[in-house]
Parts: C-alpha cells; structure tokens; sequence
C-alpha cells in the first residue's frame, strides 16, 4: 500500500504537537494512519558514560539519526514497512527491540524539528506547525519529563535554559516559515483540527462507519 497522504507536524517541545498528532490519529482512524516520530530517532548513547549522556544537546538536529528517519519515510512512502528503533529515555540508549511499522493510507511525521530537515520536509504533503506561548511549553515539558522520563526538576530547568531554549531561537522557531497549517494552542484547537480532518477524508474518504452513517 502506497500512502495518499503525508502530514508533518512541528512545534516547540511542549506545544502540544504530539496531542495534535493523537488527535489526527484518532479521528482518522486506526490503520488509516501510522505514525512515524522523531523521538525515535535519537542516536544511541551506549558507548558514551552515563553523565556524559546526561550533557548531550538533544534539541540539536546532529541528536537526531536524520538520515534512517528519511529512509524509513520513503520506505513508507513506498509500500514498505519499517523497523522503528525504540528509545529509553531514562538512559538516553536504544533498546534492542524495534518496532515494525505498516504503511498506511496517511502517513503522519511529529517531531520538533521535522520541517526543519529539507529531505522530511520535501516528502510532506501538509506540513503542519503548532505555535504555542513558551511559558505553557516549559510548563508541560516540566511535567512530562518528571512523569514520564526520570528527570528531576533542578535538571529539566537547566536543560531547557542550556539547549532546549537556545534550540529552539535556532531552528524550531524558524521552521514555521515551511509550514502550511500554523495551529495556535495545539490540540485544543478545534476548528483547525475539523479543517485538517476534513482535508484528510477529501483525500482518502470518511471512516467506514460514516460513509454507512
């Protein structure tokens, strides 16, 4: 299966692309869509000690392996599936595992700095850019990375003041100029969500309980 369709969404980190990405998701549809996302794609860190780790600047676009996550979208992009490393962030190493993802009639790209690589960004159909303030951004970056990846507070706000901010001046913030779509405040942003919805099922047709509907 060829994909009809190919989305990037960017944004700072806490902007809320990934909840704007799960809301895609799930309007179009399980099997309809698959999803490939940057945070995959950070090199492995193994061969380097654990506090060196801890230094890397992971919003620099050299922490991304860019060139795999270019091959495996035109691999999707042309009927193949894929193996998606898995990464522990805890660590900042890759797990042996890998997941195998299908392509699928919409192929949806999230990351932060996935419209700043020219090779993604010309494989995209709609490149989708989602602005939010930088305040609600470190707010939930916070919360994040203390739930769900083993930071503590003290090192969450040094890292944001070192790389993420610095970062983000360089080469999130200057992304929006390729994007089509800009979506203020995320996945709360419903009536731009309806309109990207919409351009999706003009393109590969409504779910199959509406069609019936």
């Amino acid at each position: 299966m060829r994909p009809k369709l190919v989305i990037g969404v960017a944004g700072g980190s806490g902007s809320g692309k990934t909840t704007v990405a799960r809301e895609i998701v799930e309007r179009v549809g399980i099997g309809r869509i698959a999803v490939l996302n940057q945070d995959r794609y950070y090199r492995d860190l193994s061969h380097l000690p654990a506090d060196e780790r801890a230094r890397t600047n992971f919003d620099h676009p050299h922490a991304i392996e860019m060139e795999l996550m270019v091959k495996h979208l035109g691999d999707l992009r042309g009927g193949q599936r894929v193996p998606v490393p898995l990464y522990d962030f805890s660590r900042h190493v890759r797990t042996p595992e890998v997941e195998w993802i299908e392509p699928a009639p919409v192929l949806l790209v999230e990351g932060i700095l996935v419209l700043s690589e020219p090779a993604l960004r010309d494989q995209m159909d709609v490149r989708i850019y989602v602005d939010t303030d930088a305040d609600l951004r470190v707010i939930r970056r916070l919360n994040r990375d203390l739930a769900e990846r083993g930071r503590t507070v003290e090192g969450v706000v040094e890292q944001y003041l070192t790389t993420v901010r610095p970062m983000h001046l360089e080469f999130v913030e200057p992304s929006k100029r390729w994007a089509d779509v800009i979506i203020p405040e995320g996945g709360f942003n419903t009536v731009a969500l309806d309109l990207i919805i919409s351009r999706i099922e003009h393109i590969i047709g409504p779910r199959a309980s509406e069609a019936v509907s």
